[in-house]
C-alpha cells in the first residue's frame, strides 16, 4: 500500500466504516433471494426481485448524479445509511407480526435500490476527495478488496444466520451495519480537488452546455406569462443538468464510449448470474443454504485476488488488456458454473467469474475518476451506470424465465457465448490497445493539499 494512504486518516476511517457495511451487504445478497425462494419456491420470483432492484436503480440513476454534484456528499451518504438501516431492520418485525409478505419485499427492494444508487454515486465521487490522483488505483483496489472480503465472509454468515433464525433476521443484520457506516462517515472530511488544465477545459465546455440550458430556461421564463412553454423549457433544462451533461462527456470520450457499450451488453448477462448460481446449487443440486453460502464465499477468493493485484496488473498491462481479460474470465465463469454438477468445480469457476468482475470494476472506476473533472464526476458516474445497467433487469428477467423453461445449464452456456462475442467486439475498438493507467506510480507526494488532516467532525458501495 502507498505510504500516503497509510497516513491518510480520513481515507482509513472511510475504508474501515465501509468494510463492515460491505459485509452486511454481502449477507443481504444471499439472504434476500433465499427469503423469496423460501416463500415462493420460484426462480421467476427471484428474477423479478432482481428486475425491480435493477429497474429502480436505473430510474434513480437519471437524477442521482445531479443530486450528488450539488449536495453535501457526506451528509447524503449518512442519510442513505440511516434510512436503509430502518427499512431492513423492520423486516423481521413484519415477518413476526404478519408472516411472509412478498409484496413488501418488492417495495423494500425498490426503496433500498434508490438509496443504494444515491449512496454508490456519492461513494465513487468521494474517493478522489480523499486521496491523491496517483493513489486512486491503489485506493480503489483497497476498497474493492474490502468488498471482496465481504463477499468471502458475508455468504457464510448469511448461510448460518438463515439456517439458524431465518433470512429475515439476516437482512436485519445488514441494517445494523448501515448504522456503523453512518457513524464512521461523521468523522470523515472530504477535500475537493482543485481544477487542473484538463478539467478546466472540460469545465469550460460543460459550462457552455449549462449556460445554454440556462439561456433556454430564461427565455422560456420570459414567455411564461404568455404560455406553457416555460414549464417545458424549465423541465428540459433540468433534464439537461441531471443527465445530458454527464452523458455528453461520457459519449465524447474515446475510451468511455466503447466501454459503456460493452458494459451494457455484459450487464445483460451478469445481473442474473447470481440468481442462476443460487438456483443451480439449491434447487438443481439439492444443497442447503449453508452449503450455498460456502460456495459463494469461495467465489469471493477470486474477488480478493483481483483486488490485491488490480493495481499492479493495470500498471504493467494497461487498461485495455485488463478489461478484455476480465470479460474472458466472466464468460468462462458464467458458462461453466451452470453446467458442472461438482460443487468444488462450481465454486472455483465462480471465483474466476468474481476475479473478472472485480478486475473490470476496479479498472473502469479508476479510469472514470482519472479522466472526469470533479464537478462532473457525479453526473458522469450516474450516466455511466444508468446507461449500462439499463440492460440488467431485462437480462435478469430473460435469463431466469429461460432457465425455468430450459434449465440453468443451457442458459448459462448461451450467456457465456454472448460474453465471448462481446470480447470479440472489444478487440475491434480503441480499448484493445489502451495503455491508460499503465504508467508507474509517481514518487514524492504531490497534489491537492494535505489529505491526511483529521476529520472536521460529524456533518459503496463499485
Amino acid at each position: 500500500m502507498s505510504p500516503s494512504l497509510r497516513r491518510n486518516k480520513d481515507f482509513n476511517v472511510f475504508w474501515l466504516g465501509q468494510a463492515l457495511s460491505v459485509l452486511g451487504g454481502s449477507i443481504s445478497l444471499l439472504a434476500l433471494p433465499l427469503l423469496v425462494l423460501d416463500a415462493t419456491g420460484s426462480i421467476v420470483q427471484m428474477g423479478l426481485v432482481t428486475v425491480v432492484s435493477g429497474a429502480t436503480a436505473i430510474g434513480t440513476g437519471v437524477f442521482a448524479g445531479y443530486v450528488v454534484d450539488r449536495a453535501d456528499r457526506r451528509r447524503l451518504m449518512i442519510v442513505c445509511d440511516l434510512v436503509r438501516a430502518v427499512l431492513l431492520g423492520a423486516v423481521p418485525l413484519v415477518w413476526w407480526v404478519a408472516g411472509p409478505q412478498i409484496w413488501l419485499l418488492y417495495v423494500l427492494t425498490a426503496l433500498v435500490a434508490v438509496l443504494k444508487t444515491l449512496f454508490d454515486v456519492a461513494y465513487v465521487t468521494a474517493v478522489p476527495n480523499l486521496v491523491r490522483t496517483q493513489d486512486l488505483t491503489t485506493a480503489n483496489g483497497r476498497l474493492m478488496g474490502t468488498f471482496a472480503l465481504g463477499t468471502l465472509l458475508g455468504p457464510v454468515a448469511a448461510g448460518f444466520i438463515t439456517a439458524g433464525v431465518g433470512a429475515d433476521w439476516a437482512l436485519a443484520v445488514d441494517g445494523a451495519t448501515f448504522l456503523v457506516s453512518a457513524a464512521s462517515l461523521g468523522w470523515v472530511r472530504f477535500t475537493p480537488r482543485p481544477a487542473d488544465d484538463r478539467s478546466g477545459a472540460v469545465k469550460a465546455g460543460a459550462g457552455s452546455t449549462t449556460e445554454s440550458g440556462s439561456t433556454t430556461g430564461a427565455a422560456s421564463g420570459a414567455g411564461a406569462a404568455s404560455g406553457s412553454g416555460a414549464a417545458s423549457g424549465a423541465a428540459s433544462g433540468v433534464l439537461r443538468e441531471m443527465f445530458v451533461v454527464g452523458f455528453r462527456f461520457l459519449w465524447s470520450h474515446p475510451l468511455l464510449r466503447p466501454l459503456t457499450i460493452q458494459l451494457t451488453l455484459l450487464t445483460f448477462v451478469t445481473m442474473g448470474a447470481t440468481d442462476l448460481l443460487i438456483y443451480r446449487v439449491q434447487h438443481d443440486l439439492g444443497r442447503d443454504a449453508a452449503t450455498l453460502g460456502y460456495v459463494i464465499a469461495v467465489s469471493g477468493a477470486g474477488a480478493v485476488a483481483a483486488a490485491l493485484t488490480a493495481g499492479r496488473l493495470r500498471r504493467i498491462l494497461g487498461f485495455g488488456t485488463c478489461w478484455l481479460t476480465s470479460i474472458a474470465m466472466i464468460a468462462v465463469g458464467v458458462a461453466e458454473t451452470g453446467v458442472s454438477r461438482s460443487l468444488p468445480v462450481i465454486a472455483a469457476l465462480a471465483a474466476v467469474f468474481m476475479f473478472g468482475i472485480t478486475l473490470g470494476g476496479i479498472c473502469t472506476m479508476t479510469l472514470r475518476q482519472e479522466v472526469t473533472p470533479d464537478h462532473l464526476l457525479g453526473r458522469v458516474t450516474s450516466a455511466f451506470w444508468t446507461v449500462h445497467n439499463a440492460s440488467g433487469p431485462v437480462g435478469a428477467a430473460v435469463l431466469t424465465l429461460l432457465a425455468a423453461r430450459h434449465g440453468v445449464p443451457a442458459v448459462s452456456l448461451a450467456g457465456g457465448a454472448l460474453c465471448l462475442l462481446i470480447l470479440g467486439g472489444g478487440l475491434l475498438t480503441p480499448l484493445r490497445g489502451s495503455r491508460a493507467g499503465a504508467a508507474p506510480d509517481p514518487g514524492p507526494e504531490e497534489g491537492p493539499g494535505p489529505a491526511t488532516e483529521p476529520a472536521a467532525g460529524p456533518s459503496a458501495r463499485a
